[in-house]
């Protein structure tokens, strides 16, 4: 078999895993689970089937095992794996009628999450099938770029989990915890810096692709781009629970870029925790 016919095996395998076992669980956040495994998982069978031979495939495994093991390590930390389901799904739950949710689990969470899973990894396929073309001075740029993003995620992902355990610390004191949302560090440049940095070393990924196949006019521009809509979608969902839960999340929002880093708008709102 070709390796993109086993990754195509192992990803209905792991669609029917997902399906079941939220059926069976009634939580909905097992694609949650296995999304920073399975890619690490594809890749890394391009990269075998290539014998391990080829010098930008097992780059480019290396660096996502490097993005899943990080992930992996925040979502465990954070009790992802505990039975704690994502709070966005019961809110979700609560506004559909049950069979219009199961259908929304089995079509949007399950297959649709699973197929983005999937083709955020296919430019392995690309570089797979143009080995020929040696590692050069672009690979290792975008090693670099790649590694970046990685770092600026791990960064961001700290600040966040440093200011929920100071918040916890103020609630536990009696105190009410001001500001009650995180607006420092990388978090002053963007609302989402976490999601800027997710997104672009799956960019980055795609570009291996074209540096190995010679030209970014590449259909598995798809993988990424499809992902960028995910979060996209994902944030406009996230910011209007926010929102209500924290009024002055507007000012906020006024105030400091979505998702890109970029320089803040004029502070009017209370000041942030470093």
């Amino acid at each position: 078999m070709t390796p993109v016919i086993v990754v195509l095996i192992l990803a209905g395998l792991f669609c029917v895993f997902a399906w079941i076992a939220s059926l069976i669980t009634r939580d909905t956040s097992w694609v949650d689970r296995i999304w920073s495994i399975v890619p690490v998982i594809y890749v890394w069978i391009f990269a075998l089937f290539a014998d391990l031979a080829d010098a930008r495939l097992d780059v480019m495994a290396i660096l996502v095992t490097l993005w899943g093991a990080r992930l992996t390590f925040n979502f465990a930390r954070k009790g992802g794996y505990n039975g704690v389901e994502d709070y966005r799904w019961p809110i979700l739950r609560a506004r559909m009628k049950p069979w219009q949710f199961q259908l929304f689990n089995l079509f949007f969470i399950v297959l649709y999450q699973n197929a983005i899973l999937l083709l955020i990894t296919l430019p392995a396929q690309t570089a797979y099938t143009n080995r020929a073309r040696p590692f050069d001075i672009l690979d290792l740029v975008l090693t670099l770029i790649f590694l970046a993003f990685l770092a600026g995620e791990t960064v961001a992902d700290q600040q966040q989990w440093n200011f929920h355990g100071w918040k916890r610390a103020e609630v536990a004191a009696g105190r009410e915890p001001s500001p009650r949302f995180l607006q420092s560090g990388l978090f002053r440049f963007s609302r989402h810096p976490n999601f800027f940095f997710e997104q672009a070393q799956w960019w980055v990924l795609f570009f291996f692709g074209t540096s190995a196949a010679g030209s970014v006019l590449q259909w598995t521009v798809l993988g990424p781009l499809l992902l960028t809509g995910l979060f996209i979608g994902s944030t406009i969902f996230t910011e209007s629970i926010t929102l209500k839960k924290y009024p002055e999340y507007a000012s906020y929002q006024k105030r400091t870029s979505p998702i890109v880093p970029w320089v803040p708008g004029h502070e009017t709102a209370e000041s942030a925790v470093a």
